[in-house]
């Protein structure tokens, strides 16, 4: 008996793609995160490399790393990979005003930019709802047969 390949609903194709995303984010700050912890561990609590600011960008970027890579294994382009990671940047840097103005402090700037990092990363995969929502098999096939 022969098992046939019924294709995922797109839907839940889109889910699981968001789902992939949110983990190797978190894998990466699990892991990158605490070098830059080490690196920067001995400056004194007043260096700017501790201001709460530079610290949500250097946080972001442990995320990103590790999502745009699986974005890139998944097949997607240049394009849809900076655009996912303007997203994730954009939830932390949209607060800088306000925590600079001191409407919030260095606790919530993190916790509202993780809240609005995930937000806008749903908004991007609605703003391109095919390329979330399916294989990328194809867009990875072709890439292999690029001339280098």
């Amino acid at each position: 008996m022969t098992k046939t390949h019924r294709p995922r609903p797109r839907a839940l194709s889109f889910a699981l793609h968001y789902l992939q995303m949110v983990i190797a984010m978190a894998v990466g700050m699990m892991l990158l995160y605490p070098l830059w912890q080490l690196a920067v561990g001995g400056r004194p609590e007043s260096a700017w490399v501790h201001r709460a600011d530079v610290d949500s960008l250097v946080m972001a970027t442990t995320m990103v790393i590790p999502m745009a890579a699986w974005m890139r294994f998944r097949g997607h382009g240049s394009r849809p990979i900076v655009e996912m990671s303007a997203a994730m940047y954009a939830g932390f840097v949209v607060l800088f005003p306000f925590l600079w103005t001191g409407v919030i402090d260095a606790g919530g700037l993190m916790l509202l930019g993780h809240v609005l990092m995930l937000l806008f990363m749903f908004a991007a995969m609605l703003a391109r709802p095919a390329e979330y929502s399916g294989s990328h098999a194809h867009a990875q096939a072709a890439r292999d047969q690029e001339p280098a």
